[in-house]
């Protein structure tokens, strides 16, 4: 049978009912609740209840610092009511159905390994630049977790080795929040006002200011995937999210990073940036090959 997949994001869930080759027969998306855990697991539940007939299993995609083998949250993320709470049991005390989890970043770095553009690839890095930026490391064909699952969490990489504290760390500095922020600050007006779609409808139409923050946002995104590069040497870096569907933040990414080698005296290999596959899929995709590996389906 199908699997009910859900991606549960800080702002959105989105959901989709999928064969176990990743084909997506219908999917839609909901608001996450903010407020409680039982609030959440009514979502989920229903989700469930409403395609039961279909569906024999569910996978998940969610924030936080997660052992994907029991389904205890660490760190819950943006959705701090999950904190310390096993998700795994608190769906399956509602409805009798396997369940697998698995973090958003670690999820989307899944996807590509599985199916898209690390299928090729024994060492990969994936970054969603959305809300704050998902990560996961592919080494030798495998997902690194780390001891505490916290492995490829670079939200909280520091961009300023002079000022440190959460103002500096890579999440609001490279983001599609970040780009944001700063386009709202240099023309005076309410972020609230504006998401990423209007920001590049205005670097299209030659609009400076947008234009000034794409620069600096990817300039920041570049200098971490060189330090990601000296550290881990992946074949290549793929970019997800929203935003990345725009070609020309690939383009000004890789050129900041080439601008970056060329002030290096010393050969070293320089990282390949690609698009994933699968953009705003790719956490649903991934979440159903965690599925499929922990219940060998």
């Amino acid at each position: 049978m199908k699997k009910l997949v859900i991606d549960i994001g800080g702002t959105a869930i989105k959901y989709a009912i999928m064969d176990m080759d990743a084909t997506i027969h219908e999917k839609g998306e909901l608001d996450t609740p903010t407020d409680t855990l039982e609030h959440l697991l009514d979502v989920i539940t229903s989700l469930y209840y409403k395609f039961r007939d279909k569906v024999d299993g569910i996978a998940l995609s969610m924030p936080g610092n997660i052992d994907s083998d029991t389904g205890e949250i660490y760190t819950p993320g943006a959705l701090t009511y999950n904190a310390n709470v096993n998700i795994i049991k608190a769906i399956q005390e509602r409805v009798n159905v396997n369940v697998a989890v698995e973090n958003d970043g670690k999820s989307a770095a899944l996807a590509e390994l599985w199916k898209g553009n690390l299928s090729d690839c024994k060492d990969g890095i994936v970054l969603i630049i959305g809300t704050g930026i998902g990560g996961g490391i592919i080494h030798q064909g495998k997902l690194i977790k780390g001891k505490h699952f916290f492995a490829g969490e670079v939200s909280y990489l520091m961009t300023d080795l002079n000022s440190q504290g959460m103002e500096n760390v890579f999440a609001l500095k490279g983001s599609t929040t970040a780009l944001i922020l700063q386009v709202a600050a240099l023309k005076g007006i309410e972020p609230s006002t504006l998401d990423g779609k209007k920001i590049f409808e205005w670097i299209h139409e030659g609009d400076k200011d947008s234009m000034a923050a794409l620069e600096n946002i990817a300039n920041n995104i570049a200098v971490q995937i060189y330090n990601l590069q000296c550290l881990f040497d992946p074949e290549k870096v793929c970019i997800g999210g929203g935003i990345s569907k725009q070609k020309l933040l690939i383009e000004k990414i890789q050129e900041k990073l080439n601008s970056m080698y060329e002030k290096i005296p010393f050969p070293i290999p320089h990282a390949i940036v690609e698009n994933c596959a699968y953009y705003n899929d790719s956490n649903l995709i991934g979440a159903l090959y965690n599925y499929k590996t922990h219940y060998e389906c």
